[in-house]
């Protein structure tokens, strides 16, 4: 079911806002725009940030036009969880993070910068600082190593 619009508040008062169709992250499930792919079943996929606060930083997505959290339906949320644990399990594998910091934004004034819920997964080593959130694009062979190192961890982790 398409959301068509929910209220939000703005500090002056209430407007309804609509899911973009148009935005990267449909266009990406759509088939319409290119993405480092690592994982995809029913209701998910999870691909590689091209714009990453650190190496290996994977999205993962519902294949669910929600805006946000808010637009989410419940067994899209569950099922997004599951990905994430099971890719958050495939950085450690594959990457051996220090830690790993799972983040997500809901609003422009909290941080979103696209409008269709997802959530980041950012392998963390200690002494190593984040680079800026949508700053600088990746180099696309780089991604495309880390993707594959990724997707072996994956399949091997079962």
């Amino acid at each position: 079911m398409l959301p068509e619009g929910r209220q939000c508040g703005t500090g002056t008062g209430w407007i309804i806002m609509a899911y973009d169709p148009s935005n990267i992250f449909a266009r990406i499930l759509r088939g319409e725009a290119p993405a480092h792919k690592v994982h995809e079943d029913e209701h998910t996929i999870a691909i590689l940030d091209v714009m990453p606060q650190t190496e290996a930083h994977t999205l993962v997505l519902p294949k669910y036009p929600a805006e946000d959290l808010f637009d989410l339906p419940p067994d899209y949320a569950a099922a997004l969880m599951r990905t994430a644990r099971h890719v958050a399990g495939g950085l450690r594998r594959a990457f051996a993070p220090d830690g790993i910091t799972v983040m997500q934004f809901n609003g422009a004034a909290a941080g979103q910068t696209v409008f269709h819920y997802h959530l980041h997964l950012l392998p963390r080593w200690e002494g190593r600082p984040l680079r800026s959130h949508g700053r600088d694009f990746a180099d696309p062979e780089v991604l495309a190593e880390q993707a594959e190192k990724l997707r072996q961890a994956l399949a091997a982790q079962g």
